[in-house]
């Protein structure tokens, strides 16, 4: 996906990132250039089994579009394209996360920093609870029982933002309510006319990060 912020505008970095088990991840920094973000992003992707990697579209909207507004970290989980290390069903890919979290928060010290992921990188995010986080954002997350260090994350005051697709075939927006029912500082936005990937609707999602940023900014 091309960018729509012009390239003189923002700074990219490549990065390696090393987990506390010492996997190695391959990583993409993107920051402002010509002002102050407002906050970090964290982006986890989808199913590293299921063609998952931190080019996915909605990873690359966030990426591109908050491009103005955030510093965005988006990277590989382990076992995917250089990254090293092999996929652990969500249980080490929080070292992953834990990892990317390490190295944004440098980068943004005194601003929010939010974890936002899509599908199974969201589900991985709830089993995140890091004291610097300021909130989640969740696309399409599956919800499955399994998902680790969920119940954590669900009794947490800060906020979280479910951003659930019309037609989602894992998680439909009524199981979503349900599950979350008695999350704390949780919101389900359903997402009309289209289903897990998002198709034609990425944009709800870059709007649903800046509503997420603007409530945190209100509450702060």
């Amino acid at each position: 996906m091309a960018s729509t912020v012009p390239s003189r505008f923002v700074a990219r970095e490549l990065l390696r990132l090393k987990t506390t088990d010492s996997v190695e991840l391959e990583a993409e920094l993107s920051t402002p250039d010509d002002r102050e973000p407002r906050a970090g992003f964290v982006l986890a992707h989808p199913h590293p089994l299921h063609g998952g990697t931190m080019s996915s579209v909605v990873i690359s909207t966030w990426f591109f579009e908050l491009a103005h507004d955030a510093a965005l970290l988006r990277f590989n989980f382990r076992g995917v394209g250089s990254s090293t290390g092999a996929f652990d069903d969500g249980d080490a890919e929080r070292l992953d996360i834990a990892a990317a979290i390490d190295a944004l928060a440098p980068v943004v010290e005194g601003l929010p920093l939010l974890l936002a992921g899509w599908s199974f990188g969201a589900d991985t995010a709830l089993g995140v609870g890091d004291e610097r986080l300021a909130g989640w954002l969740l696309a399409a997350p599956p919800l499955r029982p399994a998902a680790l260090g969920r119940e954590q994350v669900s009794a947490d005051p800060r906020p979280k933002r479910l951003i659930v697709p019309e037609h989602d075939a894992f998680c439909p927006p009524a199981s979503a309510q349900e599950l979350t029912n008695n999350w704390r500082n949780t919101t389900v936005e359903t997402v009309a006319g289209t289903d897990h990937f998002f198709i034609g609707r990425t944009q709800r999602c870059v709007q649903a990060a800046l509503a997420l940023l603007d409530e945190i900014d209100q509450v702060g």
